[in-house]
């Protein structure tokens, strides 16, 4: 009920700032006025303040309301950068790392080894669609194609480790490899399956980027719902 309890009360404050000829988006009681100077910021927040106590009897938080340049703006998950001359939003680097985080906790080696892999899939989905749609307006293809490389790893490391034994990695890996024609040794894929460094460092490699590869990972098979690419899904 907030947001719609905020937006009836503050029509009166959309009002009084269309009627000063003022730039300017708000979202519930969270607000963001554009300005072309910053003498004209000080001005403007303070007749804004005195204008919001004085008619709507509101209290204004001294510690959130401040005037700082686009780029160090926040709202509502966003900031902006200047590209080309003209201003553009993008995912602030808190919304990144939430998204992050977010991934990780469900990537926890303990965790995704216990369950099946379909599950881990289906959960990871839902949080990047979800990301990437409520995002989507913003520019980022330079940090999704990142973030989709560390997901696409950090899955690679559960498969590898559900497999556990260098006889059972070898065994799928060769079958993969015939399967989608990669064009690996017997050799390559013998020493991979029984090198003795971790899962980690293993699932660096070649081999294993290119066996499991991004295609596979976004096919579906049986119960297993396709991994989503998430850089070819925000271009998309």
């Amino acid at each position: 009920m907030s947001p719609i309890l905020s937006n009836v009360y503050l029509d009166k404050f959309d009002k009084e700032l269309e009627y000063r000829g003022l730039r300017f988006v708000r979202y519930a009681d969270d607000c963001n006025i554009f300005v072309k100077s910053e003498m004209s910021a000080n001005r403007v927040m303070k007749s804004v303040t005195s204008w919001l106590e004085r008619k709507l009897f509101l209290k204004v938080s001294a510690t959130k309301t401040k005037v700082v340049r686009p780029p160090e703006s926040k709202f509502l998950g966003f900031t902006y950068l200047q590209r080309n001359g003209e201003w553009k939003c993008k995912p602030s680097n808190q919304s990144k790392m939430k998204l992050y985080d977010k991934c990780r906790s469900e990537l926890i080696r303990r965790i995704g080894i216990a369950r099946p892999i379909a599950v881990t899939f289906k959960r990871i989905n839902q949080i990047v669609v979800g990301w990437i749609n409520y995002y989507r307006i913003g520019i980022m293809k330079s940090f999704i194609g990142d973030f989709g490389q560390w997901l696409r790893h950090k899955i690679r490391v559960i498969i590898l480790k559900q497999w556990k034994r260098p006889k059972t990695i070898y065994k799928n890996l060769h079958k993969m490899n015939n399967k989608f024609s990669c064009h690996f040794s017997d050799e390559q894929i013998y020493s991979v399956a029984n090198t003795r460094r971790g899962f980690y460092s293993q699932a660096c490699g070649n081999v294993v980027n290119f066996i499991i590869s991004p295609v596979y990972l976004s096919k579906r098979i049986g119960d297993r719902p396709g991994l989503v690419n998430p850089l070819k899904y925000y271009l998309s």
